[in-house]
């Protein structure tokens, strides 16, 4: 059912100088920030070749970004994202083996904009998942 890793998600409180350490420190190539008001973030996506690094910051007080950071004041690891061929499938094969899905259980549209899900991290090891359709 799973495909590649798409992205690993990192909530920072300052995506600028976030960005910044990842271009000018690591040398990597950092795209645009990207308002996504849907999910109450700004992204920023930092391509490492095999993959990419999502850099997350809250856009709003009712960002659940912006509730992770009162936890975690610097920052860190979000999720991860794994694609999938049919989200539908998946979420419903996922629903059937008694994973939870979070949200209405329909799909939104992602940053890549195409359809995306979370799944519960206490279904899956303290992770929370993203599925994104391929």
């Amino acid at each position: 059912m799973l495909g590649r890793l798409n992205h690993v998600a990192i909530a920072v409180p300052d995506l600028a100088a976030a960005a910044a350490s990842y271009r000018d420190t690591l040398g990597a190539s950092v795209g645009e920030p990207q308002a996504l008001p849907e999910h109450g973030v700004t992204v920023v996506f930092i391509d490492v070749g095999n993959t990419k690094i999502e850099l997350l910051e809250p856009l709003g007080e009712a960002s659940p970004i912006a509730a992770f950071l009162q936890k975690n004041p610097s920052g860190g690891m979000h999720h991860v994202c794994y694609e999938v061929d049919d989200i539908i499938a998946a979420r419903d094969r996922l629903k059937a083996a008694g994973a939870r899905i979070l949200g209405d259980g329909e799909p939104k549209t992602g940053a890549h904009g195409k359809p995306v899900l979370f799944l519960h991290p206490k279904d899956f090891q303290g992770t929370l998942i993203e599925l994104e359709q391929a």
